[in-house]
């Protein structure tokens, strides 16, 4: 059973719950939307991929990170390829602890209850507005993550009107992340205080470190 694999990669975690852990990453190949400040666009415009099997993927941890617990399976969209359950399968039954992150575009139902689920919902200024499939927020638990990449104050709005319309403080854990060099996060951060919810602010540690 072979995945498309944009790469693997060992880091620091930057964005989510477990931010500043060293984590084990697989990007997979594909993504069903273009957003308009997409970071990763390598890994839906091109072919260079790696069509690798579940075992290499395994094998890989095992032998240089089975100390980390940490697995971040990204994309992309990483929910395009079926392939993705058994991989995040085989993970847990090694004792992982799983985060997927994905777009909030596709149906999150088949997912193992475990598996952390960092999902975003898609403002304005993406583009992609349109493709946010609300009914994934009842898939979602304390212990996963909304986010809202937030570009201006009409983001920052939209955000605002879908935390009340679903009630997302009291299901999950709501974080703003700005857009890289687009918005600063002092101003984000003041706009969060102005509105005194318990939203996490969240900014890209990975980047301000140079890591990948």
């Amino acid at each position: 059973m072979n995945l498309k694999i944009s790469e693997t990669f060992f880091s620091i975690q930057g964005e989510g719950p477990f931010a500043g852990y060293p984590t084990f990453f697989v990007r997979l190949f594909g993504c069903n939307l273009k957003c308009t400040w997409c970071d990763t666009l390598y890994a839906r415009e091109s072919d260079k991929y790696q069509s690798i099997t579940l075992e290499e993927i395994i094998k890989l941890w095992e032998n240089h990170y089975s100390s980390i617990p940490y697995i971040a399976i990204t994309g992309g969209e990483p929910l395009l390829q079926p392939e993705v359950y058994p991989l995040i399968d085989r993970f847990l039954n090694k004792k992982c602890i799983v985060c997927i992150e994905t777009n909030g575009s596709l149906s999150l139902k088949h997912l193992p209850p475990q598996v952390i689920k960092v999902m975003d919902l898609k403002t304005p200024s993406s583009g992609m507005a349109d493709h946010n499939l609300y009914e994934n927020i009842d898939f979602l638990s304390s212990k996963d993550v909304i986010k809202f990449v937030i570009q201006d104050r009409k983001d920052f709005e939209f955000a605002l009107d879908k935390i009340k319309t679903f009630d997302l403080i009291s299901k999950t854990q709501v974080y703003f992340s700005p857009v890289f060099e687009k918005l600063s996060p002092k101003e984000l951060a003041n706009w969060l205080l102005e509105v005194k919810l318990p939203i996490r602010l969240q900014i890209q540690l990975h980047k301000l470190l140079n890591l990948k």
